[in-house]
């Protein structure tokens, strides 16, 4: 059980991603393997040098049927005592030939990572053959779909974290003059389960979690595993023909945009708070139509610009939407009112009530400051609804014209 946090304020702590922990546990691992140690912490190097320490909750010998005979064990120690220059006994080499599987527990720090507390493990085996195989071990999916960075097949291990196992293992078989190769699974223990509350599903990752990680660090409240995933649904969406996409804030957003348009599963983003992180990848990745669909509340940020919509980066402004609210044709009583509202769906009532189109002035700022993040080219449209899934405002289109 993690302790109870303080109440105290105090630095956000950063975390170490899933791709850092199993790193370590490979480290761990080549140290049970060749130096029959098991240390309580091992260090690793992150991709832009800093040196870290995690913690290795367990170590277990792996059972096999495929143990070497005394005979071979015999040829193996001396082989071996010839290497690494000290004695092998005969049960550690029978050890090594069957692997070690070493666990650790992630730490994600301050940030509100839905794999926090979840133990990673790797089972890390000797193989003849020079090289490293990457598996995927229960609670690790595996990539079904196209326009992932990895082919359909692969375990879903990203490319950074097989960058940082393959350069550690490298390292390990250089120091203890190993010539062989390695077998690496990696899994995640209830990784399946926790997989449901991640995008992996979607993106055609199926059987558990990605390991993932590009600097190795968790940073509190970046929610880098989430924009990851948006980015790889955009490019999954792109890879197999979807030249039109909805990006949405939530369910109701979703299921309100995939019924006006019909789209498939592949071609719904659910890009959460995080909507600059869809258009600024759409740089990278272009489409011929993007439809932001989102909550009314949510979109009246963008309106101002706010790029985050969350409530802890961003907040809505009822001065801003008093003058979105004359644009639209309010007069003064009505501004005074709105002023005075708790939410903006309030505000949204009033003047629905009053024949003023304030959802559509809402959806047009919203396209005006969206517009400026995407290439030439890309056809944007902008939608908002209320809490009931209605839509309630549109651009270009007005929302006679979508309703």
């Amino acid at each position: 059980m993690w302790p109870e946090s303080s109440e105290s304020p105090k630095p956000l702590r950063s975390g170490l991603t899933t791709g850092s922990c199993a790193t370590a546990c490979c480290v761990a691992a080549t140290q049970a393997l060749f130096a029959q140690r098991q240390p309580e912490s091992v260090e690793i190097t992150l991709p832009k040098g800093q040196q870290v320490n995690l913690p290795i909750s367990d170590y277990c010998w792996l059972d096999t049927n495929e143990l070497q005979s005394p005979e071979a064990v015999s040829e193996i120690a001396a082989e071996e005592t010839a290497k690494v220059k000290r004695a092998a006994t005969r049960e550690s080499i029978r050890r090594r030939a069957s692997g070690v599987r070493t666990a650790t527990v992630k730490d994600a720090g301050d940030d509100p990572d839905v794999t926090h507390g979840a133990t990673v493990y790797v089972e890390l085996r000797l193989t003849e053959q020079p090289g490293i195989e990457f598996k995927a071990a229960n609670g690790v999916g595996t990539v079904t779909r196209e326009g992932l960075a990895l082919a359909v097949g692969e375990p879903a291990i990203n490319p950074v974290p097989r960058k940082m196992i393959t350069e550690h293992l490298t390292q390990a078989a250089y120091t203890w003059q190993y010539e062989g190769g390695f077998e690496v699974s990696v899994g995640v223990e209830k990784g399946e389960q926790i997989a449901l509350k991640t995008m992996n599903p979607r993106l055609g990752i199926l059987g558990g979690l990605s390991i993932l990680g590009t600097t190795g660090i968790v940073r509190p409240y970046s929610c880098s595993a989430y924009i990851a995933s948006i980015h790889q649904a955009i490019s999954v969406a792109k890879h197999n023909g979807h030249h039109h996409i909805a990006a949405t804030t939530g369910s109701s957003s979703e299921k309100a945009v995939a019924d006006l348009y019909g789209l498939p599963e592949m071609a719904l983003v659910e890009m959460g708070d995080f909507v600059g992180a869809v258009l600024k990848y759409l740089k990278k990745v272009p489409m011929q139509k993007l439809t932001l669909c989102g909550g009314f509340g949510k979109f009246s940020k963008l309106a101002e610009g706010h790029l985050d919509l969350n409530s802890r980066a961003s907040s809505i402004s009822f001065e801003h939407l008093v003058e979105q609210a004359r644009l639209a044709g309010a007069d003064q009583a009505l501004c005074e009112q709105i002023l005075h509202c708790n939410t903006s769906i309030q505000a949204l009532k009033l003047c629905q009530s009053a024949g003023v189109p304030f959802g559509d002035q809402i959806c047009k700022t919203a396209w005006q400051k969206a517009r400026k993040y995407l290439p030439e080219g890309t056809e944007l449209e902008v939608l908002a609804i209320d809490r009931q899934g209605n839509f309630v405002g549109g651009y270009p289109a007005r929302i006679e014209q979508i309703a």
